[in-house]
């Protein structure tokens, strides 16, 4: 798992009815996030102790990076540095199943949602993924893709889910990174993925659409999105594992939405507390330092359009081997514990 961002380019009112809707939909027995409402300036609301998931519509992960880490913490007498990471461990956070077998990972978390709350997941194995950069890889080929989409939501079940389809795989396709003779394939892949995982009864299906920093005119993704199929889908993701602020990615997404027939948003917030890292050069995106975590979990976003506020990357895993972080997708306690400890500041 890398930053889901550009490679050489850098990304409360009360509820209405259609939110509202969704948050039941999402939580049935559940009322509805206890997190704090999103600031509207862009700024998120999190200050101080992380709120209790008891409300939450999403499932949060006891086994997580992030829990093991505050448990070593307490027994090691680092109370203080445990206490801020709980701002993530009790916080829901997307699950990534393995590119091998997604099954086992799929099950475990629909077991613990244990009916009651929704599973956040993340299909991220298209194949020439990310342009063989730091989260190169992806199924070997376009069969072994949609067996694997099939694994997915076999292991889904009856369960409530919402899956972020493919970040970076739309966008890429728009930027040149994919090489041309890829993208008739990409495009059936996931329009067929789609297709796959709404037969599950309890699924909704965003495909990923990038950030407002690295397309940055909803006119020229409008299109391929539509190529890829996503009248079929709930919706479209953005921000994934970048920094743009709320306000900047909302901004996008509405111009985006009406491109689309009115489609559904989500907006990961994961670490957006404080925006983008600013004149950085290409890797602006890559474990910029100063950053915070973002507005908390939850489906009640005061926004028609917007269907939830996610935290899809996994805050405190490194974006690749720059500025001394680990390879992509490894948990980072030092980097984790600085965006605990700002979002509180």
């Amino acid at each position: 798992m890398s930053s889901r961002a550009p490679r050489r380019f850098s990304a409360a009112a009360s509820a209405s009815a259609a939110v509202l809707a969704l948050a039941s939909a999402l939580a049935a027995c559940s009322s509805g996030s206890d997190a704090p409402a999103p600031d509207r300036t862009g700024t998120p609301a999190l200050r101080g102790e992380a709120a209790p998931t008891g409300g939450s519509p999403f499932w949060v992960d006891p086994q997580s990076d992030a829990a093991r880490q505050v448990e070593e913490w307490q027994a090691e007498g680092r109370t203080e540095d445990a206490k801020l990471l709980k701002r993530i461990s009790e916080r829901p956070v997307a699950d990534w199943p393995s590119g091998d077998d997604p099954a086992p990972g799929i099950r475990r978390a629909v077991k613990g949602a244990a009916g009651q709350r929704t599973v956040v997941l993340v299909a991220y194995n298209i194949p020439h993924r990310d342009c063989g950069l730091y989260s190169a890889g992806g199924a070997r080929d376009g069969r072994a893709y949609l067996d694997w989409i099939d694994s997915f939501a076999g292991a889904i079940g009856d369960a409530r889910a919402l899956v972020i389809l493919e970040p970076d795989a739309v966008s890429h396709l728009v930027d040149g990174c994919t090489p041309a003779e890829h993208h008739a394939e990409r495009n059936q892949l996931l329009a067929d993925a789609i297709e796959r995982l709404k037969e599950q009864p309890g699924a909704k299906v965003y495909l990923d659409a990038g950030n407002p920093n690295w397309i940055k005119e909803p006119e020229k993704i409008a299109e391929p999105l539509r190529t890829a199929g996503i009248a079929k889908a709930d919706g479209f993701s953005l921000n994934v594992s970048n920094f743009e602020t709320d306000n900047a990615v909302k901004t996008f997404g509405t111009r985006l939405s009406g491109l689309l027939d009115g489609a559904h948003f989500t907006i990961d917030t994961s670490r957006n507390g404080e925006g983008p890292l600013k004149d950085q050069g290409d890797e602006s995106w890559c474990n910029p330092p100063g950053r915070s975590l973002g507005t908390p979990p939850t489906a009640e976003t005061g926004d028609e359009l917007i269907d939830a506020y996610l935290w899809i990357k996994r805050p405190g895993d490194s974006d690749g081997p720059c500025r001394g972080g680990p390879a992509a997708g490894t948990w980072w306690p030092d980097y984790a514990l600085g965006l605990a400890r700002r979002a509180g500041a």
